[in-house]
């Protein structure tokens, strides 16, 4: 029973929309209307409010900590099982994807990503975010920086976690992110992604 509510209340705080509270907070347009029309951080850069990007950016990723850190805390303390830890992470993940107060239609979760695996384990997240610090200081694409550290995360868990089920977990959150990110893949391919800070080139 614990698991499900801990699904639940993940879900509902992950379907937390920063990208567009952001932008209407600094009277901006909506993500969702330019750009890769994606509301996340590096869409709302985009309009060249940094300011504007960095609050969507601590407000995604936020909501991917909280949700495992809280679940790892009633775990520890209640005595819930590893269960609801693997299904906080999965359920907030998913609600910045489908995000009930967006009709379904969300982000494709990187920032949410990162929190969550800062909540796991600080040392996945601070590899993760390297990861991505590296890649994007060598090829200032925020996607293929994003699908390099994606691909490396389930490496890094299986050698930081022990839990087959925790592992497992971030395995699915790498697939749903290159799945998020199919576009973008089909735009590196052809050399037409935008680099970071730029306006989208499709």
């Amino acid at each position: 029973m614990e698991v499900v509510m801990v699904c639940f209340f993940a879900y509902l705080l992950g379907s937390i929309p920063f990208a567009v509270m952001a932008s209407w907070l600094f009277k901006l347009p909506d993500p969702r209307t330019y750009g890769s029309k994606n509301p996340g951080a590096t869409n709302v850069l985009r309009s060249g409010r940094k300011a504007a990007a960095v609050l969507t950016l601590l407000g995604d990723a936020g909501k991917g900590w909280v949700a495992v850190a809280l679940a790892s805390h009633f775990s520890l303390a209640l005595g819930w099982s590893v269960e609801a830890i693997a299904g906080a992470a999965l359920a907030v993940f998913l609600g910045h994807l489908f995000p009930v107060f967006l009709g379904f239609q969300g982000g494709k979760g990187v920032a949410t990503s990162a929190g969550v695996l800062f909540g796991l384990s600080v040392w996945l997240g601070m590899l993760v975010i390297l990861t991505w610090g590296l890649v994007a200081l060598i090829g200032r694409i925020s996607s293929l920086s994003a699908l390099v550290a994606a691909l490396l995360a389930p490496i890094y868990a299986y050698i930081l976690i022990d839990s087959k089920l925790i592992v497992f977990v971030v395995v699915i959150i790498t697939l749903l992110l290159f799945w998020r990110h199919k576009s973008n893949i089909i735009n590196l391919a052809a050399g037409k992604e935008a680099r970071i800070g730029e306006k989208s080139k499709t």
